[in-house]
């Protein structure tokens, strides 16, 4: 075994003496609430946000041709939507604080390049960074030497340029703002599912935004939860280790405050943070979450060997590089395959798993199954640890056998 099933914060599933058949192709969720007119079917397992720049063309078109074989969506990232993303999968087109691909001279939100791209049939859901899990409150910088001329007109940008993200939104101020941004941004997408990404810190801020959504009636498709677990080469070592709420308590946390204010229905929950494996996934669904993304995932699907130079622009493989005489070796055709098949394969896992512990469909899976290691000489329930008031409550009803 890889793992020390003894050590303390080791993870386990319980398994079921009563196994269950579960089947994988029905592994898919819809998004998009009753403001929404064009709700997608989405698969549970996608491709996290990674951006052309941070990733080379081929590894770009390796993804997008990947998510077309296997019926997934690919988050383009905040860089903006290249030809590399338009080669038959779906997207779920993101956008940051420097509103890449739809921005005017100054950088502010532009509204005419936003719906021009919004409509591309390949967008099927467009999602609004607020954070993310590896640098919450900080926004990113492009340099110069970077910024090609094909980079710069992807982003709507000059070349040969640095550009620096803000850490901040200009297109909106507080969280009412925020709903009425994302409601604008639904209808000039002519009712394509809307959202947003962030990555927990404050929670009194995070409740203010649900009170805006409970008071304009304006309710996002969809809500990313990004944890602090989250990788980047490009961010701060402060930000990468001390900075941002893990997936698991961000997961309970969003779950509970929607539910709270009796909106959870109209907003579907997708998780993101370190989530590789399908034991990853039944756990984030168990505690709240309706889909999952995975960004190293599908980097290990590509080849990466985790050579640890993704901000140099050498990476031995060819993903996380402009270089063409690096990029050129990565085989799309043969990566593309192996994108589909990690995806079709964790999905089976999946599968297998749920179905050792008694379920059938991923959203069925409760957190009293999934246990950690508190103590040497104790284990505790997700749901003991998350939900002890239920939990409690759970125990007085059960059937006193002594």
């Amino acid at each position: 075994m890889q793992d020390d099933p003894n050590r303390i914060g080791y993870e386990w599933a319980a398994h079921s003496v009563y196994p269950k058949k579960a089947n994988e192709n029905h592994f898919r969720t819809t998004i998009g609430n009753k403001q929404c007119t064009q709700p997608y079917d989405a698969s549970i397992f996608n491709i996290s946000a990674m951006s052309y720049g941070a990733l080379s063309k081929t590894a770009v078109t390796s993804l997008n041709k990947g998510a077309q074989l296997g019926h997934f969506a690919h988050n383009t990232g905040e860089g903006g939507i290249s030809e590399y993303h338009l080669q038959g999968g779906d997207l779920i087109w993101q956008i940051g604080t420097g509103y890449f691909g739809c921005r005017d001279e100054e950088g502010n939100f532009s509204d005419e390049l936003f719906a021009e791209k919004a409509n591309y049939p390949q967008v099927k859901m467009i999602e609004l960074k607020l954070s993310q899990g590896a640098k919450p409150g900080h926004g990113g910088l492009l340099p110069a030497e970077k910024n090609t001329p094909e980079i710069a007109k992807i982003r709507s940008i000059k070349p040969h340029t640095a550009v620096h993200s803000p850490s901040a939104h200009t297109a909106f101020t507080d969280a009412e703002g925020l709903m009425l941004f994302l409601a604008k941004m639904r209808k000039m997408s002519n009712g394509k599912p809307v959202g947003f990404k962030i990555c927990i810190g404050r929670k009194d801020e995070f409740i203010e935004i649900v009170e805006a959504m409970f008071t304009t009636g304006i309710y996002p498709d969809f809500i990313t939860i990004d944890g602090a677990e989250g990788g980047t080469g490009a961010a701060p070592l402060e930000f990468i280790d001390y900075m941002g709420m893990a997936l698991s308590d961000a997961i309970v946390f969003v779950n509970r405050t929607l539910t709270q204010f009796g909106i959870r229905e109209h907003i579907k929950l997708m998780a993101s943070g370190k989530i590789i494996s399908a034991f990853d996934m039944a756990k984030a669904m168990a505690l709240g979450a309706d889909a999952c993304y995975s960004a190293r995932g599908m980097m290990f699907a590509l080849g990466c060997i985790q050579a640890l130079q993704c901000d140099s622009d050498k990476c031995p493989v060819g993903i996380a590089t402009q270089d063409k005489s690096l990029y050129k070796g990565l085989d799309i055709t043969d990566k593309s395959v192996r994108v589909a098949n990690f995806h079709k394969n964790t999905l089976k896992a999946l599968a297998e798993f749920i179905g050792a512990c008694g379920f059938t469909n991923p959203r069925d899976v409760k957190p009293d199954v999934f246990f950690r290691r508190t103590a040497h000489n104790s284990n505790q329930s997700l749901s003991e640890i998350y939900f002890p008031n239920v939990s409690q409550k759970s125990k007085k009803e059960t059937i006193n056998l002594n």
